[in-house]
Formats: structure tokens, C-alpha cells, sequence
């Protein structure tokens, strides 16, 4: 499969906590020419403002921040369980250091909104799913409004992450399902 195939966001069937939470996923934002990922295990699904979204977060010290930043989307991409080294692998090494794509053999492919509403970033053709968003809301975390004081235990550096809400505005499923 040479590219993704379109799917209806209502057609999906699956657990955001597994997918998350032990399943893990890239965000990537860039074009074909210049972009990064990292592996995410934080965030979620939802409805918010009357719109399909998803929930990223990341911390200010990572290289996909700058990325993060400068583009109007980013994508989401998850894959087969048998990509859980090539994801550790891109959680623990940088960008500004090495050449993911190439030291894991991901293949990144633009993604594009078919609807012509302008957004696009990159997502991996071996992804069971790839979500492209665009960002609506980002804010910086406020550790005094932590209502749980053991949150603080996940930021001994004092690095607090800023989350970005994406709308979903398309799901495309890759060679990995």
C-alpha cells in the first residue's frame, strides 16, 4: 500500500486508554522537507467546542515542541503492536540528533486534508491509524492549579508540558492494520 486510505472518523472502534496508555502513538508535525516525532503514551479523545478532538501534550524541551509550534497541524499515528521498539526507540532519541525515519525504516508520507481545508503534516505508512489535526487550543500547564499534588512528581525538572487540542479533521489507515 503506497498510500492511506480515508476513513469515516464514526466508523472507528476502539479503547482510547489502550491506544494511549499502552499502545502509544507518534505526533509529528513539519512537511515532507522539514519535521519531527516523538512517541507520545499521554493524551486523549473527545468532543470539545461541538468538535472532534484529540488531546496531545508535550514538554517545551523536546525537539518536537518547535514543530509543534510553527505548524497548523500535527498528526497522530498508531500502529501494531510490533512497533512498540520502533516507538520506544523514537520516545528516547531526538530529532535534533538523528534521522528517526531512517534508524527505525518508518516511511513518512504527506497527509493531506481531501476536503481542501489546507491541513496536512506527515504520518507513517506502516501506522494502523493516522489522525491529522489541527490545532485549535494550546495552553501551558499551571502546576498551582494541580488539584493533585502528585502530579508534581512527573515534573521534577520543573518542565510542565503545554496541551494542544486538534480538531480530528481526517483518519486515515495505513499498511499497519
Amino acid at each position: 500500500m503506497d498510500t492511506f486510505e480515508s476513513i469515516p472518523l464514526d466508523s472507528l472502534e476502539f479503547n482510547p486508554f489502550t491506544e494511549f496508555g499502552t499502545e502509544w502513538a507518534l505526533v509529528t508535525a513539519g512537511d515532507p522537507a522539514s519535521w519531527n516525532t516523538m512517541t507520545v503514551a499521554w493524551g486523549g479523545f473527545g468532543v470539545m467546542w461541538n468538535k472532534n478532538v484529540i488531546f496531545s501534550v508535550i514538554r517545551p524541551s523536546r525537539y518536537t515542541y518547535e514543530f509543534m509550534e510553527r505548524c497548523e497541524s500535527f498528526t497522530l499515528s498508531f500502529f501494531p503492536e510490533s512497533f512498540k521498539e520502533v516507538l520506544t526507540y523514537c520516545g528516547s532519541h531526538s530529532g535534533r540528533d538523528v534521522d528517526k525515519a531512517k534508524e527505525t525504516g518508518l516511511t513518512p508520507m504527506e497527509l493531506k486534508d481531501s476536503s481542501g481545508g489546507g491541513s496536512s503534516s506527515v504520518g507513517f505508512k506502516e501506522s494502523r491509524l493516522a489522525y491529522l489535526c489541527r490545532k485549535i487550543y494550546n495552553q501551558d500547564f499551571d502546576p498551582g492549579l494541580f488539584l493533585d499534588t502528585a502530579i508534581e512528581s512527573h515534573y521534577p525538572e520543573k518542565d510542565y508540558h503545554r496541551l494542544y487540542v486538534g480538531e480530528i479533521v481526517q483518519v486515515f489507515r495505513g499498511s499497519g492494520r
